[in-house]
């Protein structure tokens, strides 16, 4: 499989690279202080909610699941990873996955015996921790809740990919996944963001996180599946 076949993984997964998108590229940005507003913006109206705070924390969890996804599917099934901390990666704020990233001529990194490490430095420490500090410079919103949100993504992207490789009769991918997340937790970005549980086989990997989204606060919203509470919080 090739980057650009990643999609059919599920659409958190897919990368539109080369040539500018249908359309054109004026929408697509950098990932810098512009798009986290206007994302921010569209996510608060989709979700009908006042709350920027609550509509960032979704915005971010939103795009960390989507390079954590890219980043964790190249490796596992190219053995390649895309460098997503590249300064030309475009993101267009009011698109939905797989169309809203574009990487045009992705630079992809040499194979590594080490993957793990390898999206630790390029995408944790490097694009989701400057996303991380241009998400709370536009909106003031914990870094824990953050940071949770980031594993939580990877939890759920790992779900995915497992589901997807034991589908396919690849359950040495599946393992391999989820070694690279078990890895990927150990780093102190997420390590206290939750507890990663389960096997890669049967019912797949699980997670329980450590804080909150702020989804519930959400109109019609709830809880999520790896929550850390067992009930909304009562209006005060």
């Amino acid at each position: 499989m090739c980057l650009s076949e990643l999609a059919a993984v599920g659409p958190f997964f897919g990368l539109h690279t080369g040539g500018a998108p249908e359309g054109g590229p004026g929408r697509f940005l950098p990932l810098g202080e512009e798009a986290v507003r206007l994302r921010t913006r569209t996510v608060a109206e989709r979700l009908a909610t006042a709350e920027m705070r609550v509509a960032a924390s979704i915005a971010f969890q939103g795009i960390a699941g989507r390079l954590l996804s890219i980043a964790l599917g190249a490796a596992v099934l190219t053995g390649r990873v895309p460098d997503l901390s590249d300064e030309a990666l475009r993101w267009h704020p009011d698109g939905t996955a797989p169309d809203d990233l574009w990487l045009p001529g992705p630079a992809v990194l040499p194979a590594d015996a080490d993957p793990a490490r390898r999206i630790a430095a390029t995408v944790l420490h490097g694009r989701l921790a400057a996303l991380h500090h241009t998400f709370r410079t536009v909106t003031p919103v914990s870094p824990r809740l953050l940071w949770g949100n980031a594993g939580s993504s990877l939890a759920g992207s790992l779900r995915v990919l497992c589901t997807w490789c034991r589908a396919h009769g690849r359950p040495q991918d599946a393992q391999r996944a989820l070694d690279i997340a078990r890895d990927l937790f150990e780093d102190p970005l997420l390590r206290d963001t939750g507890t990663l549980g389960g096997t890669a086989t049967a019912d797949g990997p699980s997670f329980r996180r450590r804080s909150c989204c702020l989804y519930y606060r959400v109109p019609s919203g709830g809880l999520c599946g790896d929550c850390v509470l067992r009930h909304p919080p009562r209006s005060t």
